[in-house]
């Protein structure tokens, strides 16, 4: 299509040039309503831009015939009936009724020149204009076109005889053409590929097998050319495919099922059919006279044998043969999984009949045994049956014959052989002369009687427990008979016959004797027991049951405190008999219990005693004293410090200002400071309480020694309180730091509870679990040593480890403390 009216020209080179303004064809053919408006053609719609136009069909175009151009290429067109010439005459007379005649001619100016190109195709060339022909046959079509096709190759980059492609690796040569034989649809005629396509693109597919499948199938669709019937192919089946149809069918007969009550409508015959099920459709039959006959043609020849009844027959008499072979074939097999499966069931009867044989021959050799025993406990027997020889008899039966022994009532044969040789065993035995008298036979038919899945102790179990009941209706008389006549203060034989048997009885047994029998007579014999008069010690024959019986004692300590205690009111410490009494007893009552017993009765006893000490440097009596240190081990450390504070020191620190105050002699006031500390034990001076007071005494000296100036000073004397004092707390802070580190090794041995896995292994461990415990920063002072010894903070205070000890900055030099002291700075 030319646009010369859209693009001017440039003089006479013809070239045309893009035009922006609006000119007066423009306007005169935007504003006339009846313009003819211009269709695009097939050529244009293909080619866009690129399509050629004679002059004569260069736009504006007004009405008239378009005439047809010949040397066009071929359009196909749809498929279709093809017209008559009446009719194709009729619709070009409609085409040309309905075009607009001519309209009126354009002016000169505004007729569109057409575009100056070098690809127009000229009769008289020989060859194309945008190229030389590389071969004879490419491109040979072109001569009845313009040759654009050639044109647009070569814009855009074609080489001819060179491939396709930005880098020629496409083909050579044109796809080639194959002629079909007839008018078949694609792939009719087999293969369409040439073998230049089979060349260029060796790409290996189906095609002939898809071909063969075809041709297969098409020739079912085509007559027989012979027009005559086909050879009759007969199909022979043999015994074993018949059983192996069978089997199929019969893997297949349960999901069959599902659908055997389907309802299935038939109308491939004349007449509408009803089943019930698919398989009556697949078991149906050709019956006969059941399809339209054919009428018979005058080319058809009529059948010379024909009898659809017979062959029916014969086909159901072929089938009823086949349900035979097939159901004849599953009988065999059933009879031979029934020889197989009977032939197992002969096996485990055999078994069976074997163990019950041997069973049998257990059961009559354990009756012959038995029935043995029976005659020789017969009155007049020559050979009576003693009882070690009835428990051999029992741990044969036990060894040889256990499942027989085991199922057996042991009860009812224990009670007719057993018990009678039992009482005759104990008729003449006294338990407390001769405790460990029948203990190992006991312990021997324990074994023998006892139930192992017994699992109560109680007497409900006595039907069920031979042994059991065998010591609670032979042994358990004799011991009722002995403790009845048994004193509860000679408490030495009955305890060592309990311990003889308490491995042996039945536990329940044993409770029942302790809690029946021996309470009731401890509890009346504590009852009627007064400490004033009795001259053999009560712990004496009660602590030995202490082993046996232990919390069933409880109740029998209420009674026994309050006696001692009545005991206690008329007593003075000078009295060292009420201490004999009570250590025993230190231990079992309980902490609180006895420390409650210790302050109502005795620490007030000891405190008077410490008022009338009488405290005189120059002569000294120390029983008084004596009476109440003779008690630490008894009372709590709390309740003697208690009694020290009150009673003692503040005569003590009196005595020792008064002597400080007359001159005295400081080598004699040190040996009296060291004697009277020398006096406690390291647990009471470990206290600190008790520290405070001997420090003080110390502070009372050092103030002595400074305060007197001027007047008469022993020469020395300064110089040897200030070395006692530094000394003395010295070893203070030593033994603490002794005992916390004793501490720590006895909570890392014993493990106790949840600490055991962080109890400290030295003592910086245990420093730094102390500051977590109590919320204190420890950790080391980076860069800073003492004697080569690391330097910590332990709060705000900086300290050093030496050998377990503590040492504290002072003002002038280090000095050794305590943990619980450090702890107490710190905070």
């Amino acid at each position: 299509m030319s646009m010369s009216h859209l693009y001017g020209t440039d003089g006479d080179d013809g070239v045309e040039m893009e035009s922006f303004e609006v000119s007066d064809w423009d306007l005169q053919n935007e504003f006339n309503p009846h313009r003819q408006r211009h269709r695009q053609t097939k050529e244009e719609a293909t080619y866009g831009v690129w399509a050629e136009r004679d002059s004569d069909e260069e736009r504006p175009s007004f009405g008239g015939k378009r005439s047809r151009d010949y040397s066009a290429p071929v359009s196909f067109v749809s498929a279709g009936l093809r017209k008559g010439a009446a009719e194709e005459l009729s619709d070009e007379d409609s085409d040309e009724d309905e075009k607009p005649g001519k309209q009126e001619e354009i002016p000169k100016e505004f007729v569109p020149k057409k575009l100056k190109t070098g690809g127009n195709f000229k009769p008289s060339q020989k060859g194309f204009v945008g190229g030389t022909k590389s071969f004879v046959d490419f491109g040979s079509w072109e001569r009845h076109t313009k040759g654009i096709g050639q044109k647009l190759l070569q814009k855009m980059g074609y080489v001819p005889g060179r491939g396709l492609g930005k880098n020629a690796q496409g083909i050579i040569n044109p796809i080639e053409a194959k002629q079909r034989k007839g008018k078949g649809a694609v792939g009719a005629y087999g293969s369409e590929r040439t073998p230049q396509s089979l060349q260029d693109f060796p790409v290996v597919d189906s095609e002939e097998e898809a071909e063969e499948e075809f041709q297969k199938e098409l020739s079912q669709w085509r007559k027989d050319p012979n027009g005559g019937k086909k050879k009759p192919k007969y199909s022979y089946k043999t015994v074993e495919e018949l059983k192996a149809k069978g089997r199929i069918n019969k893997q297949l007969a349960a999901p069959q099922k599902e659908l055997s009550q389907v309802k299935v409508i038939d109308m491939t015959g004349r007449e509408q059919k009803v089943y019930y099920s698919y398989s009556q459709i697949s078991h149906k039959h050709n019956i006969p006279d059941d399809s339209p006959q054919q009428p018979l043609g005058k080319d058809s020849k009529p059948q010379g044998f024909a009898l659809p009844e017979l062959e029916h027959n014969l086909q159901l008499l072929i089938d009823i043969t086949e349900q035979e072979i097939i159901q004849s074939d599953r009988q065999l097999q059933y009879e031979r999984d029934m020889v197989v499966n009977l032939s197992h069931e002969i096996q485990k009867m055999a078994e069976v009949l074997s163990h019950e044989e041997k069973a049998i021959s257990n059961l009559s050799k354990v009756l012959d045994m038995v029935e043995e025993c029976e005659r020789r406990m017969q009155p007049g027997c020559e050979n009576p049956l003693t009882l070690d020889e009835c428990a051999k008899i029992f741990e044969t039966l036990q060894d040889k014959y256990y499942e027989e022994y085991r199922m057996s009532d042991r009860v009812d044969l224990a009670v007719a052989i057993v018990y009678p040789l039992m009482k005759e065993y104990f008729k003449n035995w006294d338990p407390l002369k001769d405790c460990t008298y029948g203990t190992e036979i006991i312990a021997k038919w324990k074994s023998l009687l006892e139930n192992d899945q017994l699992l109560s102790h109680s007497g409900q179990d006595l039907s069920t427990d031979a042994f059991h009941r065998l010591m609670w209706e032979i042994w358990m008389p004799y011991v009722r008979n002995i403790v009845a006549r048994w004193q509860p203060r000679n408490c030495g034989s009955m305890v060592d016959f309990l311990d003889s048997w308490v491995n042996v009885v039945p536990v329940w047994i044993l409770d029942n004797i302790l809690d029946q029998l021996i309470f009731p007579k401890l509890q009346k014999e504590v009852e009627s027991w007064n400490p004033l008069t009795d001259t053999v010690p009560i712990h004496s024959w009660i602590h030995p049951w202490l082993p046996l019986m232990q919390a069933r004692l409880e109740p029998l300590y209420s009674p026994i405190r309050n006696k001692l205690a009545n005991a206690l009111q008329k007593w003075h410490p000078s009295d060292s008999s009420a201490k004999l009494i009570l250590q025993p007893w230190k231990d079992v009552f309980t902490p609180g219990s006895w420390e409650a017993f210790m302050v109502k009765n005795i620490v007030p006893k000891l405190g008077m005693c410490l008022n009338e000490l009488i405290i005189n440097p120059h002569q000294q009596h120390m029983d008084a004293f004596y009476w109440v240190i003779d008690w630490e081990g008894m009372i709590s450390v709390s309740s003697l410090v208690g009694l020290l504070e009150k009673h003692f020191f503040p005569k003590w620190l009196q005595v020792l200002c008064s002597w400080l105050s007359n001159s005295p002699n400081y080598e004699e006031i040190t040996k009296w400071y060291l004697g009277w500390k020398s006096m406690f034990s390291d647990q009471v001076l470990a206290h600190p309480s008790i520290k405070d007071k001997f420090n003080e005494a110390l502070d009372i000296m050092n103030r002595a020694v400074s305060s007197s100036v001027g007047g008469y000073m022993q020469p020395g004397a300064r110089e040897n309180i200030a070395y006692l004092t530094h000394t003395e707390r010295r070893k203070d802070f030593q033994y603490e730091a002794m005992q916390e580190r004793r501490e720590a090794e006895n909570m890392a041995q014993r493990g106790i509870g949840a600490a055991a896995g962080s109890v400290p292994m030295n003592f910086k461990d245990l420093i730094q679990t102390k500051a977590e415990e109590h919320n204190i920063v420890f950790m080391p002072v980076i860069g800073k040593r003492h004697e080569g010894k690391q330097l910590y903070t332990f709060g705000r205070i900086v300290i050093y480890i030496d050998r377990g000890v503590v040492f504290v900055q002072g003002e002038k030099t280090w000095v050794p403390t305590s943990l619980q002291s450090l702890i107490d700075m710190a905070k």
